[in-house]
């Protein structure tokens, strides 16, 4: 009498799953995604090919794009995919792992509930674990970016690289990066130093091999100047930002003259080349001696620009405006027009820098600015075969940026190649036995359900994961129960190597990660996998039907 009504859906315009269905069904979506990803993970790990409806082919191991391009229709699964792309824009790095142990955790916690554990109890031990687990990493995994000097940096960027398609020359692209990041770094008014990545552009261009690439002080921007016969270097340069077009004005479409003398028709064509030139005026008369605009300028104009010894360049990318523009503390502006209706330009509005000079970089022209007042710039010049290569090359690189900037902000570093969660994994299961409450099974299972990343690693590197994990784990072990023996303490360090399938120090070989990629990760999987472990209805709602169902709608 009291059994939920099965045929519960008569009430609502649609269907309702309930309990265990909906948990399998949100389960398999997660671990569904996570198969994709997974061969990705690690310095072994394969690239996918994805071809979207039109046709256009991305070659990545970058786990948030290979989610991006993914069209997920299960609403559980969008939950991951958002996760993925949050880490991607949080730290930069880390995509595949936290998508892989938010899965992982969902598995465990879904076998517990057929176990008859209700999922709050679950959810409480889940929060605890993760708690107690960035509590110990923070405490015991970290290791200060100070003791370790400037080589640490390098290899936390080759780290990140050892994955992608550019992990052969990561001893080169690390250098790129770092170099790039450590010319970005600005302070801002409260003290803290900052490196934007966003202040590095990168510029793809095609030819030659990946290591031919190169690293420019500046911002390059991917245009040259308007007129052969304009100045190419330009000293103390004070630059215009314009969204705006420098052409003759035409009368707008629909705007009727009548004319009953042949000679107006004269004077509406002078005027109409007037209103340009006087706003051109207008900008040269403030001293800009470098005009950049996102839209076209026409010979006419151009003649002023040369007369006046400036540096015009037109077609610009309004992005990169709006880049140059805050390096430099010049304001873009879209229209002379100020709130009297006339038309006006400051000299407030110009932004400053040492030098504009157009270089030949490899085959192309680029205009570089060079020492740009408010906040340095740096762009590195990517070279390779064809545009997929480039394409992945400019995602690993913005990766290793990422990891490098964290790494600088947060200044602490953990080893990588499964040591974290290896040892977390112990560490969690001794820990969850100290607890006399019913938490202590969610606890054990969030343990075993970090074994994933080692386990995934070893797997794809075709080698045999039982026994590497199995050696792993014993090796942390020993470490935890050490006491004060220093030489079995630092089994704490210990990793996996891949390429020979065995146990080494990691944080003398260099594999590092920062810390804080580690943390926000498992914290983010962790509240992932609550989100989705939280539910326990599905209701969808059926699409209203209009009329007859043959009409699409629009009367055909």
């Amino acid at each position: 009498m009291f059994q939920r009504d099965q045929n519960s859906n008569l009430f609502l315009g649609g269907e309702r799953n309930s309990g265990q269905d909906v948990r399998a069904s949100n389960v398999l979506a997660a671990a569904s995604i996570a198969n994709i990803v997974k061969s990705s993970l690690g310095p072994v790990g394969l690239d996918k090919m994805l071809v979207d409806e039109i046709g256009d082919v991305t070659i990545t191991n970058d786990g948030a794009t290979i989610l991006q391009l993914l069209e997920v229709e299960h609403p559980a699964g969008k939950v991951l995919v958002e996760l993925a792309q949050q880490q991607d824009r949080e730290v930069g790095d880390g995509t595949t792992s936290v998508v892989i142990i938010a899965a992982e955790l969902l598995k465990r916690a879904n076998e517990l509930v057929k176990n008859r554990i209700h999922p709050t109890t679950i959810i409480t031990g889940y929060r605890l674990a993760s708690k107690e687990a960035c509590r110990f990493i923070a405490n015991e995994m970290a290791c200060k970016v100070d003791t370790l000097g400037k080589e640490c940096l390098i290899n936390a960027a080759k780290t990140s690289m050892s994955s992608k398609l550019i992990g052969s020359d990561s001893k080169f692209f690390a250098n790129l990066a770092v170099e790039a990041i450590l010319a970005v770094k600005s302070t801002n008014p409260r003290g803290e130093t900052k490196y934007p990545v966003k202040a590095v552009n990168i510029l793809k261009a095609h030819g030659k091999s990946g290591l031919e690439s190169q690293f420019v002080r500046g911002y390059a921007l991917n245009c040259t100047v308007a007129s052969q016969a304009m100045k190419k270097r330009v000293v103390n340069a004070k630059i215009a930002c314009l969204d705006m077009n420098l052409q003759k004005t035409r009368m707008h479409l629909g705007v009727n003259i009548v004319v009953d003398d042949p000679n107006k028709l004269e004077d509406i064509r002078k005027r109409e080349i007037e209103i340009t030139t006087e706003r051109i005026k207008k900008i040269l008369d403030t001293g800009a001696n470098v005009i950049l605009t996102t839209k076209g300028i026409d010979d006419l104009c151009l003649k002023l620009f040369v007369e006046a010894g400036a540096m015009a360049v037109r077609r610009c990318l309004k992005e990169d405006l709006k880049r140059i523009a805050k390096a430099t503390g010049a304001t873009l502006i879209s229209s002379l027009a100020n709130l009297e209706g006339e038309e006006t330009f400051e000299s407030g509005y110009l932004g400053h820098a040492e030098e504009v000079v157009q270089e030949r970089i490899s085959d192309d022209e680029c205009i570089l600015v060079k020492g740009t007042k408010i906040q340095n710039s740096a762009s590195i010049i990517l070279r390779g075969a064809n545009d997929y290569m480039l394409e992945e090359m400019e995602r690993s690189l913005h990766d290793s940026l990422s990891v490098v900037k964290r790494t600088l902000e947060s200044n602490s570093v953990v080893p990588g190649g499964g040591a974290v969660e290896a040892a977390l994994s112990i560490y969690l299961e001794n820990f969850a036995t100290s607890l006399g409450s019913r938490e202590q099974l969610a606890i054990a299972e969030f343990a075993n359900a970090l074994l994933v990343i080692p386990k995934t690693l070893a797997v794809n590197a075709a080698k045999d994961s039982t026994e590497l994990v199995a050696k792993l784990r014993a090796y942390h072990n020993t470490a935890m129960n050490a006491g004060n023996d220093e030489r079995k303490r630092a089994l704490k360090w210990s990793g996996l190597e891949l390429i020979n399938g065995v146990v080494r120090n990691n944080l003398e070989a260099g594999v590092l990660e920062p810390t804080m990629s580690k943390i926000k990760s498992l914290k983010s999987a962790t509240e992932a996998a609550i989100a989705i472990l939280r539910i326990d209805d599905f209701i969808k709602v059926a699409p209203e039907q209009r009329g007859n169902p043959e009409d699409d709608g629009h009367g055909h």
